[in-house]
C-alpha cells in the first residue's frame, strides 16, 4: 500500500484543477479509532464524494509522544478504505482533542505546536503554506465558478481555547458555561481571518466545527461553554451578511440535526456526524432545544451533502448514512431560504 504522504501528495496535483468544478457531493464524518476496523470508509469510497471532509478525532492520539501520535496517523492511513478515499476524493480536515493529543485540551496542551506539525504533514500541507507559517490549523478553499461557488471553512477550536469553566458532572460531562470574555475559543488571528473569509463571494458556506456550535452546553464540550464567543460567532455572520451559511461538526458519537432561528435573518442550520466506527457507550443523547429533527441516530454513520445546483431553485439535501448505506436522517433546505 502506498503511505498516506505519497497518497496525499497524488491528490494534491489534482486539487487546484477540481478545486475549478461545482461541487455536487460532499460528504464528512469524524471520531474513528485507528486501532480498530472501520468497514464505513470502503463504503464512503463507492458513495463517490467529491470532497469529503474529517471532523476531528480522526485518531485517537492522547499522548505527548509525538512518535506514537504520528504511528497512530500511519494506522489510520492503512484502514482498508482510506487509500481509496484519499485517492479518489478531495479531502479536507480539522481536529478535535484526541487527534489534538489530549482529551478536552485546549491551549495549555503543551504539546500543541509539534502536533500542528504532524497534522499538517499527515494531511498534506504544502511547504511553504500560510498553514504552516501561522498557529493553528484553521483553512479554507473555495470550488466552483461563479454562481456555483462553495467556500468550505474549517475551524481550530483547539490550539487558542482557553480553559473550561468545570463543575458537577451532569450527563454529557463536568463542563460548565463560562460568561468571562477573556477566554478564547477562536483566538484573535483566528478571528480576524474568519472574518475576511465571510466575505469572500460565494453562493454555498459550510462552516466546520469539531465541537457543536448550537446545542447548548449540558456538561459536554460545545461553544455554548464559552458563550460570548459563541455569540461573537453569530454576530459575525450577521457583520459581514455571509449569506448561505451551514454547519457542520462531529465529536459527540451521535448523530443529529440542529436549528438556529434568528430574527430578521435566516435559520442556521447544523448537521452533526459522528462516529465512523467509535459507538456511544451511553447511546442516550444530550438534551438539546435546538434539535430540528425528533430523532438521533447513534451507530456508525456519516453525512452526505447533495447539491442540486439548478438554476431556478438550487438546492442541498444533507443526509446521515448508517454503515448499509440506509439514510437514517436526512434534511432538504434551499439556497434561497440561506440569504
Amino acid at each position: 500500500m502506498k503511505t498516506a504522504i505519497t497518497l496525499l501528495s497524488v491528490s494534491l496535483g489534482l486539487f487546484e484543477i477540481r478545486a475549478a468544478e461545482p461541487l455536487t457531493r460532499i460528504m464528512f464524518g469524524s471520531c474513528i479509532r485507528q486501532d480498530r476496523p472501520a468497514p464505513i470508509l470502503p463504503k464512503i469510497a463507492v458513495d463517490e464524494p467529491e470532497l469529503f471532509i474529517f471532523l476531528g478525532d480522526n485518531i485517537y492520539g492522547d499522548t505527548d509522544d509525538m512518535k506514537v501520535l504520528w504511528a497512530k496517523y500511519q494506522q489510520l492511513a492503512k484502514l482498508p478504505g482510506f487509500a481509496e478515499l484519499r485517492a479518489d476524493s478531495q479531502i479536507m480536515a480539522t481536529w478535535d482533542d484526541h487527534d489534538y493529543g489530549k482529551n478536552d485540551a485546549g491551549a495549555d496542551y503543551a504539546m500543541r505546536e509539534e502536533s500542528q506539525r504532524r497534522f499538517l504533514n499527515f494531511w498534506g500541507s504544502r511547504k511553504g503554506s500560510d498553514r504552516r507559517k501561522r498557529d493553528g490549523i484553521y483553512h479554507s478553499r473555495t470550488f466552483g465558478p461563479a454562481g456555483k461557488r462553495v467556500q468550505v471553512i474549517m475551524l481550530d477550536t483547539r490550539f487558542f481555547r482557553g480553559t473550561l469553566k468545570t463543575g458537577p458532572r451532569r450527563t454529557g460531562g463536568p463542563y460548565y458555561p463560562n460568561p468571562d470574555a477573556s477566554v478564547p475559543m477562536l483566538g484573535e488571528a483566528q478571528w480576524k481571518w474568519l472574518e475576511s473569509e465571510l466575505t469572500k463571494p460565494a453562493e454555498l458556506r459550510i462552516i466546520g466545527s469539531s465541537i457543536q456550535c448550537i446545542p447548548e452546553a449540558s456538561g459536554q464540550e460545545t461553544w455554548s461553554n464559552l458563550p460570548v464567543e459563541r455569540s461573537r460567532f453569530f454576530q459575525l455572520l450577521e457583520k459581514t451578511k455571509a449569506n448561505g451559511v451551514v454547519l457542520i461538526s462531529g465529536d459527540r458519537h451521535w448523530s443529529e440535526v440542529s436549528r438556529l432561528d434568528r430574527k430578521g435573518r435566516y435559520p442556521i442550520h447544523e448537521f452533526t456526524s459522528s462516529s465512523l466506527n467509535q459507538l456511544h457507550k451511553r447511546g442516550t443523547p444530550t438534551v438539546n432545544r435546538y434539535r430540528a429533527l425528533p430523532t438521533t441516530y447513534h451507530k456508525e454513520n456519516y453525512g452526505r451533502l447533495t447539491i442540486d445546483w439548478n438554476e431556478s431553485r438550487t438546492s442541498l439535501k444533507v443526509d446521515i448514512v448508517d454503515l448499509d448505506g440506509r439514510v437514517q436522517l436526512s434534511k432538504q433546505i434551499l439556497l434561497e431560504e440561506l440569504r
